[in-house]
């Protein structure tokens, strides 16, 4: 959240809230109880050790993977909830449109390799929202062009970079005008010299107070970004805070460790 932000935001309802998630994949639990607020254009980022749930955690809270436990309210909707030991979520009509409003941006792009960049861009807007092809084709070509790929509308993915495939499936989460936009280590398959292109596309939406949760090992990009960043291991958040307070965080020998391997 920016300091030039409207202040009255630090005080609105968050856009999400989790509270008590839990997942458990056959006997093994992967979110062990997850309480997190999010507020309205605020950026987080999710870091910690590989296995620890960061990935499972955005994924329940889109429902994805659907929960085994826990609350989650999004955007002022309670979507599931526990009720004694029994677990309730809305039903899936409702959830895929709480889905639409808070895309995933994912590490390997998933594009359909037989349609341009354009037809990409547009699909969910015209086929999911059932929008009109007019509106959406121009919103999509002002958004294509504002992520830098304005020059390639009719290119198909093999005829584009790594860099340049994460930027349009960033286009094609922005195409449905989100609340909230997931990102699961969205640099994480492209080659270093691609990752400054996605990572300067992040920060312009950052920029522009779109709220952002992401799940990255790029400890400088959330130093600078930033408004909170969360620590997860073992199925929980250990630690939240600013970036300060958790990458500089020398009393805690398990965050100083992990920033230490992977900025190694």
């Amino acid at each position: 959240m920016k300091p030039d932000q409207d202040r009255a935001t630090l005080a609105s309802p968050p856009i999400i809230e989790v509270r008590g998630l839990e997942k458990s994949f056959g006997a093994v639990k992967v979110l062990k109880g997850v309480d997190l607020r999010i507020q309205p254009g605020e950026v987080s980022f999710f870091i910690g050790p590989s296995g620890g749930g960061k990935s499972t955690l955005l994924r329940c809270i889109n429902f994805l993977d659907m929960p085994t436990g826990g609350e989650i309210h999004f955007d002022g909707e309670r979507l599931c909830h526990q009720d004694g030991a029994t677990f309730c979520a809305r039903p899936e009509a409702q959830l895929r449109i709480a889905r639409r409003k808070m895309p995933m941006v994912f590490q390997q792009f998933n594009l359909f390799a037989h349609r341009t960049v354009l037809e990409n861009v547009i699909e969910g807007p015209i086929h999911v929202q059932r929008r009109h092809r007019e509106e959406v084709v121009s919103e999509a070509s002002d958004i294509l062009h504002q992520v830098g790929l304005g020059q390639r509308l009719g290119y198909y993915p093999d005829q584009l970079s790594g860099g340049q495939r994460q930027r349009v499936a960033i286009a094609r989460a922005l195409a449905m005008k989100p609340k909230v936009v997931l990102f699961d280590e969205p640099t994480s398959a492209l080659d270093p010299e691609l990752v400054a292109g996605v990572l300067d596309t992040i920060r312009t939406l950052a920029d522009a107070g779109l709220t952002l949760a992401i799940v990255t090992h790029e400890m400088a990009f959330a130093r600078k970004l930033a408004d909170t960043i969360h620590f997860v291991a073992d199925g929980a958040i250990l630690e939240s805070g600013t970036p300060d307070a958790i990458l500089g965080a020398a009393g805690n020998s398990r965050i100083a460790n992990f920033i230490r391997a992977v900025e190694r």
